[in-house]
């Protein structure tokens, strides 16, 4: 595949260094000059200040967005204007309206959303146990998901809400509003509360969240920017078992998964522990599924209309806050 990457910063770098062998980087943009050019010596391609430049002049198959979500609408739809397959970051705008946009301009191009977590290895072998049936009916889920800022963060874009949208829900509550869905299915209710707690922001820096599938699992997830230490947890409940991820690697601690089986006669379950101490390899196995979805022409997994529902729950939660009542979501 033939590559052209918009936004040249970390995410941008991630999603360069997860890229096959076959593939080819043709070209990158960033408005910051200094790095857009590093980023291109580095992988040798050509560098664009402008993504209209890059996106009309290169010819390629593919188009992956990593910018300030503000910028995330005008790049892909552009993007879709001229044929392109288009990977973009979480989330898929700014906000549910965005993200509609978005998908009613996808047309017949592929669309996937880069929601990396379905493919962390606990994770995705969590997802084949429950679809096997191993844990029962589900009947609820905790997530818990956050990390303890850092100096300078009132600074950053992340803590502007016209670049954002929002903040600590957008950023990393959408991976656990994303992976529910996956268990649980579309949501019938939210009730959350978002607060500034600590970070002199103008977004917020705490969401708690109860929501409920239409299928009636119960939902209890937050996520923080004042956890202190990174932290993440997702733990799903059945009427046989449970299964429990902690850590995502590197600074999240040892990824593993729980697998508790219930025992008829009570007491203990029968516990199995694995334990994936290897490099983060979910990038490329996104990676690997987007472009098979491209040669079979089908939804990947993690795709628009995933992106657009999990903006939708965000803002019923945001509403929620607001209005300090359920939300019915359509």
């Amino acid at each position: 595949m033939k590559i052209g990457i918009i936004g040249c910063g970390l995410i941008g770098r991630k999603r360069a260094l997860s890229l096959d062998q076959d593939d080819v980087i043709i070209a990158c943009c960033d408005t910051n000059i200094e790095i857009g050019q590093k980023f291109a010596d580095e992988f040798n391609c050509e560098f664009f200040k402008d993504y209209y430049d890059l996106i009309n002049n290169i010819n390629c198959d593919i188009i992956i967005v990593a910018v300030i979500n503000k910028y995330v609408k005008e790049i892909v739809n552009f993007a879709f204007d001229k044929n392109r397959h288009v990977l973009v970051e979480k989330p898929m705008g700014r906000n549910f309206k965005e993200s509609l946009n978005i998908l009613s301009k996808s047309k017949d191009r592929i669309l996937k959303v880069g929601f990396n977590h379905r493919f962390h290895p606990a994770i995705w072998k969590a997802k084949e146990l429950f679809d096997s049936g191993e844990i029962g009916k589900l009947m609820f889920i905790r997530g818990i998901y956050g990390h303890g800022g850092r100096s300078g963060m009132e600074k950053e874009w992340r803590s502007s809400k016209d670049l954002c949208g929002g903040g600590e829900l957008l950023d990393q509550g959408v991976h656990l509003i994303d992976l529910s869905r996956w268990f649980a299915g579309d949501m019938k209710t939210v009730f959350g509360n978002i607060s500034t707690k600590f970070w002199n922001i103008g977004v917020e820096d705490n969401a708690f969240m109860l929501l409920k599938s239409h299928n009636d699992v119960d939902i209890q997830l937050n996520v923080s920017w004042t956890n202190w230490k990174n932290t993440f947890q997702f733990e799903i409940f059945g009427t046989e078992g449970y299964l429990k991820i902690n850590g995502l690697g590197r600074w999240y601690g040892i990824e593993t998964l729980e697998f508790g089986k219930r025992k008829i006669e009570g007491g203990a379950p029968n516990i199995e522990i694995f334990e994936y101490k290897d490099e983060d390899l979910s990038w490329n196995k996104e990676w690997i599924e987007f472009k098979s979805a491209i040669k079979s022409n089908r939804q990947p997994i993690g795709n628009g209309i995933d992106g657009a529902r999990a903006n939708q729950i965000i803002d019923a939660i945001y509403n929620s806050s607001l209005k300090n009542k359920i939300i019915n979501i359509k």
